[in-house]
C-alpha cells in the first residue's frame, strides 16, 4: 500500500493563489507521504516551464503525484459541449502523463434535469472509450470514481447510484479502464459502501478515503470521526490482496492538524486490518 492525499481543505486557498501547488507538495513531504493527488482545477495554465517545476521538486522530496483529479461532463444534453468535455479531458489525460500522474480520476458527468438512464449511459460510455484510447496511449491509468458531485459541477453525479455506476462498468470488462473506489459516496444516498465494494474489488487501483458525518448526507468530516466503514473498506482490500494507493480525501477544514490526524489514523488502520 502507498499513501497519497487529496487537500479538498486546500482547494480555495490553491484555486485563488493564496497558496501555491509547491506548497502542497511541500506539505505533503512534511505529512510523510509517498504520493500527492492534484486537482486539474490547480491548472488554470498550463506553461510547460511550471509543470516541470511542479514534477522536478515532487522528485527532489521523493513524492509520486499519484493522481490527476478530473471533472468530465460527458451526460451534457448539448452535443457540442459534450465533444468539448472529451477533448478537455483528452487534454487532462496529456496533462497527468507530463505531471508524472500515474493515474486520471474520470467520472461520468452531471444528473442534468431531464436526462433520461439510458441516454445518460450512452453518453458516459462513449466518452469514456474515447478517452481511454488517449489514456492508453500515454501510458495514463483512467480510474472511474463511484462519485458525488465535482468542485466545479451544478448537479451530482449522473452515476452516483450504484446501479448505473455498475451498468457504465460493466461496459468496459475487458479494457483498461479501473475504478476509484470512494468509502463514502455510498452512504450519501443511503447504499452500502462494502457491498459496491466486493462486486469491483478486483478492478480498483485508488481508493479516495472519505468521511461525512452521517448517512443520507453530505457533509464532510475528519476521516475517522464520521460513518464511513473505512476499516471495514480497508480489510476487504487488504485481505484481497490490494497494493494500490489510497488516497486521504481531507475536507474537514480542520487545518494541518486535520490532515496530519487523517493520514496518521488511514496508516494506522491499514496496519490494523
Amino acid at each position: 500500500m502507498k499513501l497519497s492525499c487529496l487537500p479538498v481543505s486546500l482547494y480555495e486557498d490553491i484555486f485563488s493563489g493564496k497558496r501555491s501547488i509547491l506548497d502542497w507538495v511541500h506539505f505533503g513531504a512534511d505529512l510523510g507521504l509517498d504520493g500527492i493527488d492534484v486537482s486539474v482545477k490547480f491548472f488554470p495554465t498550463r506553461e510547460t516551464q511550471m509543470l516541470e517545476a511542479i514534477f522536478e521538486e515532487a522528485q527532489r522530496a521523493e513524492l509520486d503525484i499519484c493522481t490527476l483529479v478530473c471533472y468530465p461532463d460527458f451526460t451534457h444534453p448539448d452535443a457540442f459541449q459534450r465533444e468539448r468535455e472529451i477533448e478537455q479531458m483528452k487534454s487532462d489525460v496529456r496533462l497527468a502523463a507530463t505531471l508524472g500522474a500515474k493515474f486520471a480520476r474520470v467520472t461520468a458527468g452531471q444528473n442534468h434535469p431531464g436526462l433520461h438512464r439510458k441516454q445518460g449511459i450512452c453518453w458516459a460510455v462513449e466518452g469514456l472509450c474515447r478517452v481511454l484510447d488517449e489514456a492508453e496511449k500515454v501510458g495514463v491509468i483512467l480510474a472511474y470514481e463511484n462519485h458525488t458531485k465535482g468542485a466545479p459541477w451544478q448537479y451530482w453525479d449522473f452515476s452516483q447510484p450504484g446501479d448505473i455506476f455498475l451498468e457504465i462498468l460493466g461496459n468496459f470488462t475487458d479494457t483498461s479502464l479501473k475504478v476509484c473506489f470512494d468509502t463514502a459516496n455510498p452512504l450519501v444516498l443511503g447504499e452500502d459502501p462494502i457491498a459496491l465494494l466486493k462486486v469491483v474489488k478486483e478492478r480498483v487501483v485508488t481508493v479516495h478515503v472519505f468521511d461525512i458525518r452521517a448517512p443520507n448526507s453530505f457533509e464532510p468530516v475528519l476521516v475517522g470521526t464520521g460513518v464511513s466503514p473505512i476499516k471495514e473498506v480497508l480489510s476487504v482490500l487488504k485481505h484481497g490482496g490490494f497494493d494500490g494507493w489510497l488516497s486521504v480525501e481531507e475536507a474537514s477544514h480542520t487545518g494541518c492538524e486535520g490532515f496530519k490526524k487523517a493520514t496518521s489514523f488511514v496508516r494506522h488502520t491499514w496496519g490494523a486490518v
